[in-house]
């Protein structure tokens, strides 16, 4: 009989898709979250091929900032329909309204940060027991301390000492009432994983993701977009450059790249050369030395 060797992004499609079959067989009741980003849509991939010819068994959800670029919510319409599943939309503006949470002022005024009332409120809500996220440990330090199962209280807070071992392929999911599980099919992945995996698999990409002539402007080192809701400061200057973006999140602390990839292959040799980290870009990481960590002992993808 002929020996059959998976190669490496074979292996790593392989354990995800155990791990989302082990959450669908521990939980009542789990989500998917869903971004828009590269790394969601790869999740929302690897969900149809780990439970085809059946259906998704579980819905996504979508915690909407209300500051998002168009591109990223045409493409959440879009994957609906072509995975014809239920898409729970649950908005930060909601929460504002509501008085749950406090909108910030001034000119580096972001959304990101009340995301995480809104994201609890919608999973006690809907009581879902499990969430998906697409989190990867090569990101950022504070990720890179995360299980495949990461367990939440019932404050929905992630406690980076307490965290149960995982040894083999044994994921404990075991919960008291109230709590629940963050899970990261990707933890193993690089960011070279994702690109080369979407490549192979011809996955659909929003378009932000490829070079495109964008008004941007530069604060602190980093490429912003132009937006209705973002307040300039005196020595800020809307210009036109040709851009892309690594990472795909609210509009206000999502940075930019100036490059010329336009191609998944371009892509791919760009990320190979890379000295940084996608998420490098993103102005809610610099806010403090230790600012992913703190927003998901909160609750935080």
């Amino acid at each position: 009989m002929p020996s059959y060797k998976l190669n490496h992004i074979q292996q790593l499609e392989s354990e995800a898709i155990l791990i989302m079959r082990e959450v669908a067989a521990q939980f009542e009741k789990p989500v998917l979250l869903f971004s828009g980003g590269k790394d969601s849509i790869v999740m929302a991939h690897l969900a149809r091929k780990a439970f085809f010819p059946g259906k998704i068994p579980f819905p996504f959800l979508h915690v909407d900032t209300g500051h998002n670029f168009d591109e990223t919510i045409e493409f959440r319409d879009w994957l609906t329909e072509e995975l014809g599943i239920h898409m729970i939309v649950a908005s930060v503006q909601d929460s504002i309204d509501k008085g749950k949470v406090k909108e910030e002022k001034g000119p580096r005024a972001s959304r990101n940060g009340l995301q995480i009332t809104t994201l609890l409120d919608a999973l006690e809500e809907h009581k879902f027991d499990a969430a998906f996220g697409g989190a990867r440990r090569d990101e950022e330090k504070a990720r890179a301390k995360e299980r495949f199962f990461s367990h939440r209280d019932d404050f929905g807070q992630w406690d980076p000492k307490n965290q149960r071992p995982e040894l083999w392929n044994l994921f404990n999911g075991k919960k008291d009432l109230g709590e629940h599980f963050r899970v990261f099919p990707l933890s193993n992945w690089t960011e070279m994983d994702v690109w080369q995996y979407i490549a192979a698999e011809d996955i659909e990409i929003p378009s932000l993701y490829f070079s495109h002539k964008r008004r941007v402007f530069k604060r602190d080192g980093t490429i912003l977009a132009e937006a209705d809701f973002i307040q300039l400061m005196e020595d800020e200057k809307i210009e036109e450059k040709i851009v892309r973006f690594r990472t795909i999140g609210d509009i206000t602390c999502t940075g930019a790249v100036q490059s010329e990839a336009s191609t998944l292959e371009d892509i791919i040799q760009e990320v190979a050369s890379a000295r940084i980290t996608e998420r490098g870009g993103r102005a809610d990481d610099k806010r403090s030395e230790a600012a992913m960590e703190e927003r998901k002992k909160q609750g935080y993808f």
